[in-house]
């Protein structure tokens, strides 16, 4: 597929990576994909925060992309696939680039550099530079609270006029500066929410869409809120959403993606609730209100 921003809107899932023993569960990678290629999403991101991607080695990371691209060919939908990459050397970050570029990908997402905080100007070079670079279109992911930098709207608004820059999730934490750049963007530079529990209202405001965790569980309704949102529905929009944003606090409440895990595991779509280190397991304690809530929707749809 080509056109990535043709294509970055609506609702995308930061697809888990399933483990077991250690190793790549790729039994329940093809079942997930299957799975959610007859749900309502839009897309699929691999490999970046949800899919545990920094603990991937090389050679799982190209499996993993080959194993979603095969089943989705071998079934009745094609969906666009990002590829999750992140790092704070720009030139290791373009090596990779180059060894991903004959992947079958649609294109990247790329978290901003971790841990050294570059300037504002450091980031533009950064992503000019892998932009220049890339063989793929790329999508930004300001994330300031896992990489203590923030990508400022001047710097994003800047970035947006890369022709191979052309959109950005948007896990900024400041709803102000979500709103500005809403307003400030082109029209063509897309911007999707990566905050679950916000994801309505970005809707709302404004954005193109959502790259949703929580979409693991009832899809069909996240895909909902956003299909009403976008026909203007808000209050049919609202009612969907009171029936999941408890789901977006649920699966956070201890470090993602493992909540997801254990629910996509009680369910029988993974074989395993593994997550790798320094990630651990759910605890007991919410391994059991997950167990319960699971119980309780299980009863609402009977």
């Amino acid at each position: 597929m080509t056109g990535l921003e043709d294509h970055l809107h609506g609702l995308w899932l930061p697809l888990v990576t399933p483990f077991q023993g250690g190793a790549l569960d790729e039994r329940s990678l093809r079942r997930l994909t299957r799975h959610y290629s007859t749900q309502g999403i839009d897309g699929l991101i691999l490999g970046a925060t949800s899919g545990e991607g920094m603990t991937l080695r090389d050679a799982e990371l190209e499996r993993l992309v080959a194993i979603v691209r095969d089943e989705m060919a071998a079934g009745r939908r094609t969906l666009p696939i990002c590829l999750g990459l992140s790092g704070a050397d720009t030139s290791r970050l373009k090596d990779r680039l180059d060894e991903t570029a004959d992947w079958p990908i649609d294109g990247y997402l790329i978290a901003s550099p971790y841990y050294v905080r570059p300037s504002q100007r450091g980031l533009l070079a950064h992503f000019e530079t892998l932009a220049d670079h890339a063989a793929w279109p790329l999508a930004l992911y300001n994330i300031p609270y896992r990489t203590s930098v923030n990508i400022t709207n001047q710097t994003i608004l800047r970035l947006a006029e890369h022709p191979n820059i052309v959109g950005m999730k948007d896990c900024g934490a400041s709803r102000e500066q979500s709103i500005a750049l809403l307003r400030d963007r082109p029209k063509e530079f897309r911007v999707l929410t990566g905050e679950d529990a916000n994801y309505f209202e970005a809707l709302v405001d404004g954005a193109d869409g959502g790259i949703v965790l929580s979409a693991h569980v009832e899809t069909a309704t996240f895909a909902a809120v956003y299909a009403e949102t976008k026909r203007g529905n808000h209050d049919a929009a609202l009612a969907r959403w009171h029936e999941v944003a408890d789901l977006t606090r649920l699966l956070f409440a201890e470090p993602s993606p493992a909540p997801a895990k254990y629910w996509l595991w009680r369910c029988g779509l993974i074989d395993s609730p593994e997550v790798r280190l320094p990630m651990v397991e759910v605890s007991s304690e919410l391994a059991a209100a997950i167990d319960r809530e699971i119980e309780r929707r299980t009863k609402v749809a009977a």
